[in-house]
């Protein structure tokens, strides 16, 4: 996922436009400590309240969210980019991850009994302290809240820095908190730039850190928290594989195709991004492909007609332009799209298609963060799983076949965190969630994200 700080201020531009809208002054380092203070003490005092109490907090800021959904799904259409309508379904999706957190903290840490040689012996699950949230911009209330749910039904609590571009977003998530009913200090916003998360991580107080964002940005936090010796959760970025083989339903996997890459204006780190697609049906996928994409309507994001809304900010623009002409120039066929908008103020790029490229090219291994689709063919089951894999990457995976045989062995073979068969990858608080290789370490949501940070406690009497 492309979490992208170069030198950015705080502030609200507005990426339909190019406006400034509003911006904001970063903390001082002494308004820093001040937090961090409030952060350290608030956790003496919520560590030791009931998961009843935590519940009730939680289920009502998921009232909350529910209640004033169009208005939060606007502070987010506004600051970058994604249609109204999405936003209203982030909003309403975060509802349901602190609603499922509400009601499975209490079981999922609940203690487990283990018979040894002691009279009694268990694992109690525990919480760390402060922990360090670092988010992007392209979901910016889903991302904070599948950390913020369980890791404070966990009795930890939380700082977030969010993305610069997101500060509404960031503020409004606190204020959510704060009138569900969470005590001063059990999550705060910290309007910091990147600059100051090293220090941040560094802090005593601070006992974990989760990131989600691009692999530079992972890597830096990583390196960080690896010289204090402290805990990090990484979902990083992802070319995931959309894998159509002969015996799929060629019309459903072209349509849920199509969802799949453009959704969030194709800034999604679990978006399908790379279609394999059999030797046998490729001509029929392609024409499918082509006029489904040919149907978008780029435009305001604010208008409910609109499926695709403009690229968060100017530099994700630029890079995409960039990518679409260096696989040009390394021998790539537009099928459609490949520009920006002309004459336009926002950061508009038209939906495109990809094909002819050489799957062993460096940029075939690149992350697209944004509307472009690259389409490969092979021969076979065998070439297609070798392809999926041919990535440094292992976030999600679709594929689609309707013979159980290739189902089992897709499932088996490809090289990721998720494999969704004959369906569009996407995260579920029911289920765990993050990738392999450099898309990242740990897992978010279920019940393996909430232990993410637990001290896992062997306890041992006689």
């Amino acid at each position: 996922m492309a979490w992208r700080e170069k030198n950015m201020s705080i502030a609200t531009i507005n990426p339909t436009t190019g406006e400034t809208l509003k911006t904001f002054d970063p903390l001082t380092d002494r308004e820093i400590e001040t937090k961090l203070a409030l952060a350290a003490e608030a956790f003496e005092k919520h560590r030791q309240t009931t998961f009843q109490q935590r519940s009730q907090w939680l289920n009502k800021a998921a009232d909350i969210l529910e209640r004033d959904k169009q208005k939060f799904a606007q502070i987010m259409t506004t600051e970058m980019g994604k249609p109204f309508q999405a936003a209203i379904a982030e909003a309403e999706k975060c509802a349901k991850v602190c609603r499922f957190y509400a009601e499975k903290a209490e079981e999922f840490l609940a203690d487990v009994e283990i018979t040894t040689d002691a009279s009694n012996s268990y694992i109690s699950y525990q919480p760390l302290g402060v922990v360090l949230a670092v988010m992007p911009w392209n979901f910016p209330f889903w991302q904070v809240f599948r950390f913020a749910a369980p890791a404070l039904m966990a009795g930890n609590v939380g700082i977030l820095k969010h993305a610069s571009n997101v500060p509404q977003c960031a503020l409004a998530i606190e204020e959510i908190l704060q009138q569900a009913g969470f005590p001063e200090g059990v999550f705060q916003t910290l309007l910091i730039g990147a600059d100051k998360v090293e220090a941040i991580i560094k802090d005593d107080r601070v006992k974990a850190a989760t990131l989600t964002g691009s692999e530079p940005a992972g890597a830096s936090l990583a390196s960080a928290a690896g010289k204090q010796i402290k805990k990090v959760v990484l979902e990083l970025g992802g070319s995931d594989p959309f894998v159509v083989l002969e015996s799929a339903d060629i019309e459903a996997a072209v349509e849920t195709g199509v969802s799949a890459r453009m959704l969030n204006n194709g800034q999604s780190c679990i978006a399908a991004k790379r279609f394999i697609v059999a030797e046998a049906i490729a001509d029929k996928f392609e024409k499918l492909f082509v006029e489904k994409f040919e149907a978008l309507k780029l435009g305001n994001p604010m208008q409910e007609d609109t499926d695709i809304g403009p690229l968060a900010t100017e530099a994700i623009l630029s890079d995409i332009e960039q990518q679409v002409a260096k696989a040009v120039d390394n021998g790539a066929k537009i099928l459609i799209g490949g520009k920006a908008l002309p004459d336009s103020a926002g950061n508009f790029y038209q939906p495109t298609i990809l094909t002819e490229i050489d799957p062993d090219s460096a940029i075939a291994r690149e992350e697209f963060f944004g509307p472009v689709a690259m389409l490969f063919r092979v021969k076979d089951i065998d070439e297609a799983i070798a392809l999926a894999n041919n990535i440094p990457f292992g976030l999600g995976a679709s594929a689609w076949t309707n013979v159980p045989e290739e189902r089992d062995r897709l499932i088996k073979d490809l090289e990721a965190g998720s494999v969704f068969i004959n369906g569009l990858v996407k995260s579920d608080p029911r289920l765990p969630f993050g990738g392999i290789k450099r898309s990242g370490f740990g897992r978010e949501l279920s019940s393996q994200g909430i232990h993410e940070f637990v001290n896992i406690k062997t306890v041992w009497i006689k």
